[in-house]
């Protein structure tokens, strides 16, 4: 069961590379020696920000840095994808960055949703619409960006592989750095994508202010799960599921929750988010809506709020007294919160 959860990861968060390479762009950018000193297109520097982009990376022995990079983004593909990677004889890290639109299909953004939207990550601050963690990063970016309707994003997410006694084995999310060292390279990344596509704001985007944090332990699942009032399953006395409360905020709220597996390897089994910020909502447009969907739209405070939730992996059967009632009790939690209007069309 977890190398499925990593094969899904590994096709979710490669959605808009494969994209890229669908087009017959190939590789812009090849370099598997010592490498040059600027990754992404331009945006980073060696020996500036995480451990990844410095010397003592590559200080062990055999150890060597490769990066690969495609065409840069354009106005008439504004589509990209780039990698740094450590390597060794008996270990690998990898950090993949990715510029483009969401996915269109449903469960490909609906994958997204899961990996990005987690309850582990940090909101950024001075209002810019994104989240990062130690381990990846997202940003959606200004509406002069979107391609189709859809709102263009920036990406980036770190895998790990070693060597141990049967062979190669994948060791899922590897941590770039820390909170504010991902929020450094996510938005350079950004804004170099953004002025080689065209769409850039006149100035650069920057976090100056310390971000919130979220708690870094999960914690066992417990009623209210997420500690939403009225959001209650029927949990088992052993239970094995996790929960990762996250962003609590007037513009955003996360919540995680996920089954442990007998090898300590975590499988997605619920979501909650609430999103006002008019460009965080725009992450839900074409999705089904409805109460019965896990998707509501309300006002709330004079904006647009979306509502969404998800449940899997058994946790649709112990939602008491049903999922679609616990959904509505975690919009009519959090809508008051936030000032919704009383009636909120969840009925």
């Amino acid at each position: 069961m977890a190398g499925s959860r990593r094969k899904r990861l590994g096709v979710t968060a490669g959605v808009l590379a494969g994209a890229v390479f669908a087009t017959g762009i190939g590789l812009w950018a090849t370099d598997s020696g010592p490498f040059k000193d600027a990754y992404c297109w331009g945006a980073w520097q060696q020996n500036s920000g995480p451990r990844l982009l410095g010397d003592e990376a590559v200080d062990e022995s055999g150890a060597e840095r490769r990066a690969t990079e495609s065409a840069p983004p354009s106005a008439g593909r504004p589509q990209g994808t780039c990698t740094v990677e450590v390597a060794s004889d008996d270990d690998e890290d990898k950090v993949t960055v990715t510029y483009g639109p969401l996915p269109a299909a449903v469960d490909k953004r609906q994958e997204w949703i899961t990996h990005y939207l987690h309850g582990s990550v940090s909101f950024l601050p001075d209002g810019l619409d994104g989240l990062v963690g130690g381990d990846r990063g997202m940003l959606v970016l200004p509406e002069a960006c979107d391609v189709d309707g859809r709102p263009s994003v920036v990406t980036m997410h770190n895998e790990n592989w070693s060597e141990g006694r049967e062979g190669r084995v994948t060791g899922g999310m590897g941590v770039i750095g820390t909170r504010a060292e991902v929020a450094e390279l996510l938005l350079a990344a950004a804004d170099t994508g953004m002025r080689a596509a065209g769409c850039a704001p006149k100035e650069p985007l920057r976090a100056n202010t310390p971000m919130a944090t979220v708690a870094e332990d999960r914690e066992d699942a417990d009623n209210p799960v997420c500690r939403i009032p009225g959001v209650v399953f029927d949990l088992p006395k052993q239970s094995r599921y996790r929960q990762q409360v996250g962003v609590v905020s007037d513009r955003l709220q996360t919540c995680s929750v996920a089954w442990l597996t007998e090898s300590f390897d975590e499988e997605p089994a619920a979501q909650y988010v609430m999103a006002s910020a008019p460009r965080l909502a725009a992450l839900f447009t074409g999705l089904p809506e409805g109460p019965d969907k896990g998707l509501v739209r309300v006002e709330c405070g004079g904006r647009e709020t979306v509502f969404y939730g998800s449940t899997r992996l058994g946790l649709t059967g112990l939602a008491k007294p049903s999922a679609k009632r616990v959904f509505t009790n975690f919009v009519d939690s959090v809508g008051k919160r936030i000032g919704c209007k009383a009636d909120r069309g969840t009925a």
